[in-house]
């Protein structure tokens, strides 16, 4: 189904039609994820205790959990 609707609005191999709140919830994610790059790297630029590294890891974690989990399926 989803070769034909691509046919049908004549997209080639390389495009994909995804709904706009799947687009805008990764971009929300993306957005989290580079806050919590930010953050780290402001956190490490001192001198971090243990706690503070431990901290700035699990943040990071936290922000990047949603990415790895993520798949973007073609609208219908």
């Amino acid at each position: 189904m989803a070769r034909q609707r691509a046919r049908e609005l004549e997209l080639s191999e390389h495009e994909l039609v995804v709904a706009r709140a799947e687009l805008d919830a990764l971009h929300d994610e993306l957005y989290v994820l580079a806050c919590a790059v930010e953050d780290v790297e402001r956190d490490l630029s001192t001198r971090p205790t243990v706690a503070e590294l431990r901290d700035a890891v699990d943040w990071l974690l936290e922000a990047a959990k949603p990415l790895r989990d993520r798949e973007i399926s073609p609208s219908r």
